[in-house]
């Protein structure tokens, strides 16, 4: 009956059920098969809409949405091309730092990739840059921002692992920047190899741009400055950043009209919906895996041939990154109440091992063959699959070398929020 439900679900899968459902079923089979109520699943969902933190995900939904669809985006990279490309490299710095901070917002590869992948490939080429470079540049910022608050992935890793959200944040926060500082490293190299020319800095274009962006430039500010800082929770961040973000785009700035205000509403809503139902599905299924000592059985078999926590974090990342490439949501859910427990056995904190999930999570979308950046790349600018995997290939590198050093030097993410008494 194992294997007979096993091959239903990949059958199911492949054949596009959702995922939800698949999960949901799973539950109510093992619960069923262990004489237990399935009411289990149903008391997961219950306990999942009275997490406290868990109003966070909608209002952080909500405001991404209006951010990427109001005139936001062309400010935000006039911006940072006015500040940063007289710098070597400054152009694709600029849209280093413009593409992080609006995939910490939006929360979504997929969205960063089709706003501003059409505004920063041509202003790349114009200024002569490689194309392949280009393109792995677009293709690889679309994640870049998964590691700042308020990335929904890190919300939900919080929610799942029961870890403390406010910690996860700092935590999050220093790998983020090594990962920037690395690739802009990298930028700064190919632009001097190629020779690329740097555009004169004009006080009148900055001063322009500063004027255009002046509503958008504080919110990361009053954001992620807010939960550092101790004056808000995250949910209180959400409230601020929503509130915030529909006065701007909709009253101020007027990129968002009021009778368009229903219809983002309900394609943010979609997406929240969507990822409450595979997280309530899961959490059910959790519940089963971890009544049936899974996770334990799980240490067993792996301490068997991995004696130290260095060998099972490699064998950990190397797992994460095939995970990661195929869907973000459901790898959090699904795998996190597993490897948590088991992680802890070898002695590493969870908070170190939330910051090494998010960065795979960044490295997977990227990762040939399956990374969902791959594929947004390839029909947003119509490029070929083997093409873009080419181009993406000295940015995994850089990403992978990143991730090796915070793999094995866990201060680079416990330090800040021990720093900050965040508990």
């Amino acid at each position: 009956m194992t294997a007979l439900l096993i091959l239903t679900v990949l059958v199911l899968a492949l054949l596009g059920a959702p995922i939800f459902a698949l999960m949901g079923a799973i539950a109510l089979w093992l619960f069923h098969s262990a004489h237990i109520s399935t009411t289990a699943v149903i008391i997961e969902l219950y306990r999942l809409a009275d997490l406290p933190a868990l109003i966070a995900i909608p209002l952080f939904t909500f405001a991404g949405y209006l951010l990427a669809e109001s005139g936001a985006p062309r400010r935000l990279i006039r911006l940072a091309e006015a500040l940063f490309a007289w710098l070597p490299g400054g152009v694709a710095i600029a849209a280093l730092f413009a593409c992080a901070l609006f995939t910490a917002f939006t929360g979504a590869s997929g969205v960063t990739i089709i706003a501003l992948g059409g505004l920063i490939y041509p202003l790349l080429r114009k200024q002569n840059y490689p194309e392949e470079f280009s393109l792995g540049l677009v293709t690889t910022t679309g994640s870049l921002g998964l590691l700042f608050p308020p990335s929904l992935p890190i919300i939900l890793y919080a929610l799942v692992a029961k870890v403390s959200l406010d910690r996860l944040f700092a935590a999050s926060a220093l790998p983020g920047i090594l990962l920037l500082v690395i690739l802009a490293g990298y930028a700064t190299l190919v632009a001097k190899r190629h020779r690329v020319a740097r555009t004169p800095f004009f006080w009148r274009e900055a001063l322009h741009a500063l004027r255009a962006a002046a509503w958008e430039i504080p919110l990361p500010f009053l954001v992620i400055g807010g939960i550092y800082s101790g004056k808000f929770t995250a949910s209180e961040a959400a409230a601020v950043m929503a509130f915030y973000a529909l006065a701007v785009e909709v009253l101020i700035t007027g990129d968002i009209r009021i009778r368009e205000l229903p219809g983002v509403m309900r394609r943010s809503m979609l997406l929240v919906g969507a990822i409450l139902l595979v997280l309530g599905t899961a959490m059910g299924l959790t519940n089963y895996l971890i009544d049936a000592e899974i996770p334990g059985k799980l240490f067993a078999v792996l301490s068997a041939h991995l004696h130290s926590r260095w060998a099972f974090l490699a064998a950990l990342n190397v797992f994460l990154l095939v995970v990661n490439m195929v869907e973000i949501f459901s790898a959090i859910v699904i795998v996190v109440p597993l490897i948590v427990p088991v992680a802890v056995q070898y002695g590493i904190d969870p908070i170190h091992l939330g910051a090494l999930f998010l960065l795979n999570l960044e490295i997977g979308y990227m990762t040939p063959p399956l990374g969902l950046n791959l594929f947004l790349a390839s029909r947003r600018f119509e490029q070929g699959l083997p093409k873009l995997y080419r181009c993406v290939l000295p940015f995994w590198a850089v990403l992978l070398a990143a991730l090796l050093l915070v793999t094995y030097i866990p201060r680079l993410s416990l330090w800040l929020p021990d720093a900050l008494r965040i508990p």
